[in-house]
């Protein structure tokens, strides 16, 4: 009750800027993102417009497959993922429509949108380093690439190379460095490890709190997560690659299917979602950065700290996926 509180507060404090008259027509949503993360947005564009929402939530794989499955039958409007990689993927199956929107142009940037506007970005979350404030010193890192150095030998902890994360961080590393240097990148992180590859993000974090290692790499909402419910745990933000190309970024995003049966609808869902009404929560939902830069993210998450992220447009991670878990598999990375 106190959440859903703080979320009518934080909308009905803002400004409510005029919105184009939307049809009172039903708008069905495919989402990765997770129930608690869309129904309070969804609920207040209801009450707002009239429209009425209707969604479904599963992991992105087997929405991918139920819209191909689907076909020109399927009710989707709108599919909304995360990861720039699936959201390419989803692009390059034909899923999805191009979206032709000056409101969009001018809230998103060009580095966190389709080439081809077939999909935007949301909301963004960087993938960057946690380390053990016990046992290692930020003075210590400085780079992805550095953790591949003999030097953090037994002292690394990663996530499997399964999950889509961090397929597109080894893809923006083919993007800077070329395949050659990349796989010797990645060759140096199994060297380095202290431990198998944990299932998630949250296990790799309590192993370094652990002791187990001295330093992962993780998207930062789950250190958010874990710190806000163990403050006292020994962990801090270590932000790389600030004195060359950046922290790597991602998104969680969305685009209008092939096939929908209310488009209109969608796209102006999607551009309510990138404004700055929306933005704050969407973002702050998740302890994530909102994707529009003129809205500022939630307190808790700029207190750790400004940085540069990286520039590249997120597209080329799906682009190079392929490439990307070919060359995790040949390095030994499970």
């Amino acid at each position: 009750m106190l959440r859903k509180s703080l979320l009518t507060l934080m909308f009905s404090t803002l400004a409510m800027p005029a919105m184009q008259a939307v049809a009172a027509e039903e708008l069905v949503v495919y989402s990765a993102r997770k129930e608690h993360l869309i129904k309070p947005l969804f609920d207040v564009y209801t009450e707002k417009t009239g429209v009425e929402i209707r969604y479904t939530t599963a992991k992105a794989g087997a929405l991918f497959e139920k819209l191909k499955a689907e076909g020109s039958n399927s009710p989707a409007d709108l599919f909304i993922t995360v990861d720039a990689g699936n959201l390419w993927q989803a692009a390059e199956a034909g899923l999805l429509q191009p979206i032709d929107s000056e409101v969009l142009e001018k809230n998103i940037p060009e580095n966190l949108q389709d080439p081809e506007n077939r999909w935007f970005g949301l909301s963004v979350r960087a993938r960057t380093i946690v380390y053990n404030t016990e046992t290692t010193s930020p003075e210590q890192l400085s780079s992805y690439r550095d953790l591949a150095d003999p030097k953090w030998k037994g002292q690394l902890i990663l996530r499997t190379s399964k999950k889509v994360y961090n397929q597109s961080l080894v893809a923006s590393l083919i993007a800077q460095y070329g395949a050659e240097e990349t796989e010797k990148i990645v060759a140096g992180w199994v060297n380095n490890l202290a431990v198998a590859p944990f299932s998630n993000d949250t296990k790799s974090l309590e192993a370094v709190a652990a002791g187990l290692g001295n330093a992962t790499i993780v998207n930062t909402y789950y250190f958010g997560r874990l710190v806000k419910k163990k403050p006292d745990l020994p962990l801090a933000i270590f932000w790389p690659g600030q004195d060359s190309t950046g922290v790597h970024m991602n998104i969680s995003g969305a685009g209008v299917t092939t096939h929908a049966g209310n488009a209109e609808g969608a796209i102006a869902l999607i551009e309510w979602l990138s404004g700055d009404e929306a933005q704050a929560v969407f973002a702050s939902l998740n302890m994530e950065y909102p994707a529009n830069p003129a809205v500022a993210p939630a307190a808790l998450v700029a207190s750790w700290g400004e940085f540069k992220g990286n520039p590249m447009n997120v597209a080329i991670y799906g682009k190079l996926q392929g490439d990307a878990i070919k060359l995790m598999d040949r390095a030994g990375y499970k």
